[in-house]
């Protein structure tokens, strides 16, 4: 075996990432953090974090995309209620780069530590099947991600880990989501630009907007069409002739 093909050792090192975002996500339920992500809790501290975008400007986006980008590397519930917040202290269009930058900064180094930590080492040793899946998804890697991304069938981190023990590359992953979560941020962020009226009138946003058919429609619509090519590459290996000599 050459040392190009030589299986990568596994060491206690490797995981140290990995213990890391364990237990932040242990310190996070511990510590009862999960309690500010509500909207009693962006009732209560509205005022607050207007206050605190207006009068810092970019170091409060800077501050956001960085707790963003953490409560995704980490598995933190509350990225509806995070995005929702963006919206009502920046705008909807300023919420959503910056909810952008900082969920594909979070899901980009959860892909990283995922990758490293056991990706590579699980891949050599996998079976055929496993194999076979991670050629199949290589093959069409940005659609199936794309299409992932714009319809979340499956949960945000799953997404996140699953690229990672299949051999995507890092290039194809990265865009894929940056450009991915661009719609449902979108819609998220626009519900929280309209808060302002509605918490202070004792109201609560409407979480279900993106549920709505003049929203839900287009989304999906992306979706089929990021697996266009997929389905066209599929059904062209299926009509073209085998070449000569081959079973």
């Amino acid at each position: 075996m050459s040392a190009g093909q030589r299986k990568p050792r596994f060491t206690l090192r490797r995981l140290i990432p990995v213990v890391v975002l364990v237990v932040g996500f242990v310190v996070f339920f511990a510590a009862g953090l999960n309690k500010y992500i509500s909207v009693e809790a962006l009732r209560e501290n509205r005022e607050a974090l207007v206050a605190f975008a207006a009068h810092y400007g970019i170091l409060a986006k800077l501050v956001y995309i960085l707790i963003y980008a953490m409560v995704v590397a980490f598995s933190l519930p509350g990225g509806a209620m995070m995005t929702i917040v963006g919206g009502f202290m920046f705008g909807t269009v300023d919420a959503t780069v910056t909810v952008v930058i900082g969920a594909t900064l979070g899901a980009t180094a959860l892909f990283l530590i995922a990758k490293t930590a056991v990706g590579d080492a699980l891949r050599i040793r996998a079976g055929p099947a496993l194999r076979k899946m991670e050629l199949g998804f290589q093959k069409n890697a940005f659609n199936y991600l794309l299409f992932l991304r714009l319809v979340p069938v499956f949960p945000f981190f799953l997404v996140n880990l699953a690229p990672a023990f299949l051999g995507v590359r890092l290039a194809t992953y990265f865009i894929a989501t940056l450009i991915g979560i661009i719609p449902g941020t979108f819609v998220y962020a626009s519900v929280g630009n309209g808060l302002s009226a509605v918490l202070a009138t004792g109201g609560s946003p409407d979480l279900h907007r993106i549920f709505e058919p003049d929203v839900l429609i287009p989304i999906i619509a992306l979706a089929v069409l990021a697996l266009v090519p997929v389905v066209y590459q599929r059904l062209r290996a299926k009509t073209e002739p085998s070449p000569p000599g081959t079973s």
